[in-house]
C-alpha cells in the first residue's frame, strides 16, 4: 500500500550549521513531534549529508544520504538578496528533491525544517480528505525556543518554510536528480514563497488547513530564516511602535504552551 503522507526534512551540510549538537536537539524534538500523529499511514524522510550525525530514528523513517558540497552562500555576506535566496533555495531544494525521489509513490508531501513542529492531526486530515489538491497553513504558532509562550499567526505559510501539504503528482517529479532544472528545484521544492504562486499558476488549487498545523521555532542561533525573537517580531517593529491598537491586537494573540499544546505538537514531550 502506498504512503498516504510523507514528510520530508532536508538537513543543512554539517559545514552550514553554526552548532551540530543544537541541531541534533532540535531535530529530535521535530522527529518527536512527526512521529505523534493520530494515524499510521505515513512516513518521514531525512536528508543528510553522508557521514553527518544523525539521532537514532524511531520506526517509520528513512535517511537518503546525499554528497552535495557546502552552501557556500550559506550566509549572505556581500551578495546581493535575490542570489543569496536563490542559492539557499537551491541547496535546500535538492535536499527535498532527493527525499521526494526516494519517497515518490507518496500521495502526499509535506516539507519540514529540522527546528519545526507540526500537528498530531495531518495525517488523519489528508487521510479524510485524500484527492484534494493540498493545503497551506494559514493559522499556526510562533515560539521562542524554550518559552512558555506561543504566537497565533493567521498569515502562517508566508513566514514559515513548514506550511504545505501537496499532493505529489502536482510537484510534476523527474525521473531522476538530473533530469530537474536549477529553476524549478529552487521554486518548487526550495521555496515556500515561489511555490505557491507555481502552483497557482498552473491551475491547482491549495486550500487553508482548517486547524492551526504546526509550529515555527524562532529566534536561535541555527534557524533557517536568521528569525528574531518573539518580542522582537510582535513589538519591535515599525507597524508596532507607536501603535497601541496594533500591539493590543498582537498581544491578545499570545497563548500559553499549555498540556494539550504539547500533546499536540511536541509528541507530549516535557
Amino acid at each position: 500500500m502506498n504512503t498516504l503522507l510523507t514528510f520530508v526534512i532536508p538537513i543543512r551540510h554539517p559545514a552550514n550549521a553554526p552548532d551540530w549538537a543544537m541541531l541534533l536537539q532540535r531535530l529530535r524534538q521535530t522527529i518527536r513531534s512527526v512521529s505523534a500523529q493520530d494515524c499510521t499511514n505515513w512516513r518521514g524522510v531525512i536528508v543528510a549529508n553522508e557521514g553527518a550525525e544523525l539521532p537514532p530514528l524511531p520506526p517509520r523513517w528513512d535517511v537518503v544520504r546525499v554528497s552535495f558540497e557546502p552552501n557556500k552562500l550559506y550566509e549572505q555576506g556581500d551578495a546581493d538578496k535575490e542570489t543569496f535566496y536563490d542559492a539557499v533555495r537551491l541547496d535546500k531544494g535538492r535536499r527535498v528533491l532527493a527525499g521526494m525521489l526516494h519517497a515518490r509513490a507518496s500521495e502526499y508531501f509535506m516539507v519540514v525544517d529540522d527546528d519545526d513542529l507540526v500537528g498530531r492531526r495531518l495525517a488523519s486530515f489528508v487521510k479524510a480528505n485524500s484527492g484534494a489538491g493540498g493545503w497551506h497553513i494559514r493559522d499556526g504558532y510562533f515560539w521562542e525556543d524554550g518559552s512558555r509562550l506561543l504566537y497565533l499567526h493567521n498569515e502562517f505559510s508566508k513566514y514559515c518554510g513548514t506550511s504545505y501539504i501537496v499532493r505529489s503528482d502536482l510537484y510534476g517529479l523527474p525521473e531522476t536528480a538530473e533530469h530537474a532544472e536549477p529553476d524549478y528545484i529552487r521554486a518548487m521544492l526550495g521555496s515556500h514563497v515561489l511555490l505557491p504562486e507555481r502552483l497557482e499558476q498552473a491551475g491547482h488549487r491549495i486550500s487553508p488547513l482548517t486547524f492551526e498545523g504546526a509550529i515555527y521555532r524562532i529566534g536561535h542561533a541555527g534557524a533557517h530564516s536568521r528569525s528574531a525573537g518573539l518580542r522582537s517580531q510582535l513589538f519591535g517593529t515599525d507597524s508596532t511602535i507607536g501603535n497601541p491598537l496594533r500591539a493590543l491586537v498582537r498581544l491578545r494573540r499570545i497563548r500559553l504552551v499549555t498540556g494539550s499544546i504539547r500533546a499536540e505538537f511536541f509528541g507530549g514531550m516535557p
